[in-house]
């Protein structure tokens, strides 16, 4: 009689627990890194290192640019954890902005026209937190139209030449660079 009490004791407990296992794989999870997978970023600048990481995330059907990344207000330029920016074996122009070896976060001011990055010197934070008395600085960037949208957002260094490259921010239709220096 114990052994029939405890084996059905052992089914419930087991449906119930599946059921709810069921449930949570119903709901979307809140932050869920693999909706916005991890990316990283490097570049070589004759020793001067640039590293940033961040989280991908993808348009999944959504108005990006001027709807979930609206126009002017700062953006974490990712998702998830704020996006790093790490300057190693020599300091950077980003553009005009001078960045001295660090690591740092790296937001954005996204705009129908004209866009800025800005290097803050606050780290560790959540993404969706903003620090602006800590900001090292920002520079304009240069804004071109994609000749296709881009479904996954990415941060890439493209022409690399030297001590010089071009820090690119794609996703949508949306293209923005600024230019980047060894010293």
């Amino acid at each position: 009689m114990k052994k029939l009490i405890l084996a059905v004791a052992l089914a419930v407990g087991c449906t119930g627990m599946a059921a709810h296992a069921q449930a949570m794989k119903m709901e979307e999870p809140k932050n869920d890194p693999t909706l916005s997978p991890p990316h990283q970023a490097d570049v070589d600048l004759k020793g001067t290192k640039v590293h940033i990481s961040y989280g991908a995330p993808s348009m999944r059907g959504r108005k990006i640019m001027g709807g979930l990344v609206p126009y002017t207000e700062w953006w974490r330029t990712g998702a998830n954890e704020a996006t790093t920016f790490e300057v190693t074996g020599g300091a950077v122009m980003l553009d005009n902005l001078h960045v001295p070896p660090g690591k740092y976060t790296l937001v954005t001011l996204p705009s129908a026209g004209q866009w800025q990055v800005v290097i803050c010197k606050h780290t560790g934070q959540w993404g969706t937190e903003r620090f602006a008395n800590d900001d090292l600085g920002k520079t304009a960037m240069k804004k071109a139209t994609l000749p296709a949208p881009q479904e996954l957002m990415s941060i890439t260094f493209e022409k690399t030449k030297g001590n010089e490259t071009q820090l690119h921010i794609k996703w949508e239709t949306t293209d923005v660079w600024v230019p980047v220096y060894s010293m």
